[in-house]
Order: C-alpha cells, then sequence, then structure tokens
C-alpha cells in the first residue's frame, strides 16, 4: 500500500509533489474530522458527516495533477477553500473555520512558482475574496452549538491552521532544496 501510495504522489516536478503529499495527508485526515466533532459536540457532530467525504476530492488531486500539472495544484486550491467555506456553513463562525483561509493563501503561494504568477495571484487571492464574500452569509448553521463547544471547536481550527503552515513551510523548504538542486 506505502508503495503505491509513494508512486501514486510521485512527480518530478517539486511543486506538484508537495501539492501531493498535502492533498494525501487531507485526504487521510478528513474521515476524522467527525470523530474530533463527536468528542466536541456530542451527537451533534452529525453535521460534520458530509465533510468526511470530501477527503475523496484531495485523493484526486495526484490524478489530476498527472494529466495536467497546473490543474492539479489550481484543484488542491480550488478544493481546500471549497471544503473551508462548506465547514464554516455547516459549523457557523464562531467555531473559526475561517481560520483555514489563512493556510490556503499560504498554500496557493507555494505550489506555484514565480513563472507562473498569473495562476498565483488569483489563486493566492481566492480564500481572501471567498471568506470576505461570504462573511456573515455562510452563518447558517443547522444546529447551534454552546458556547463551551464554540470555544473548543475555535481551538481545534486554530491548533490546525498552524499546523498546517508550519507543514506548508517544512515543504517549502523542501521544494527550495530542490529547485537549487535541479537549477546546479
Amino acid at each position: 500500500m506505502i508503495r503505491w501510495l509513494r508512486a501514486y504522489t510521485r512527480s518530478d516536478d517539486p511543486h506538484v509533489s508537495a501539492c501531493n503529499t498535502i492533498a494525501m495527508v487531507i485526504a487521510w485526515n478528513q474521515p476524522y474530522y467527525p470523530l474530533y466533532l463527536l468528542w466536541i459536540v456530542g451527537r451533534d457532530a452529525r453535521v460534520g458527516i458530509p465533510d468526511a467525504f470530501s477527503g475523496l476530492l484531495f485523493f484526486a488531486v495526484p490524478a489530476i495533477a498527472r494529466r495536467s500539472p497546473l490543474l492539479g495544484r489550481i484543484a488542491m486550491v480550488v478544493f481546500s477553500v471549497a471544503n473551508v467555506a462548506f465547514c464554516s456553513m455547516m459549523l457557523g463562525e464562531a467555531a473559526g473555520v475561517q481560520l483555514l483561509y489563512l493556510p490556503c493563501g499560504m498554500l496557493a503561494a507555494m505550489l506555484f512558482p514565480w513563472r507562473e504568477r498569473f495562476v498565483m495571484l488569483p489563486m493566492t487571492a481566492l480564500p481572501l475574496a471567498v471568506w470576505y464574500g461570504t462573511r456573515g452569509r455562510l452563518d447558517i448553521p443547522p444546529i447551534r452549538f454552546s458556547a463551551d463547544a464554540y470555544a473548543s471547536l475555535f481551538t481545534l481550527n486554530a491548533v490546525s491552521a498552524g499546523a498546517l503552515m508550519v507543514f506548508f513551510g517544512w515543504l517549502l523548504a523542501g521544494i527550495n532544496r530542490a529547485v537549487e538542486e535541479i537549477t546546479r
């Protein structure tokens, strides 16, 4: 299984390789999000069940990138932003899901080399545009949680955003190292 997964995510392009790695990390973690919700909000965690299936979108990213490296990286950013918007709508703005737009912006900035800035610019603007455009408009969760539950959800999402940004930073260091080796 590990050998197949490495082959599935492998790419000679360091940006695509990082994209595929991130996609797999997110795909494998998505099914656990409803379990985190269950732990925090109890049986009302059912509102997060649809998000578990978004892992399938992320799992498709390496296949898309194999056909078109640029489209694969675009899909990764678009799927990430859409996932944040959906979760924000399902949990409510008080849950702090919008904090995950920050790593979405960082993701967009790191997945596109400077020569692709014509794509990088709109992709880095996408999380901000979606956040600004949906602010207050998607705050219609099917279930309202207690103030304590929202505080716990906010902490979970803040830690998740920070952890993703650190992980992306590590991958960015790997991209930079690979690019240096290629240009030597």
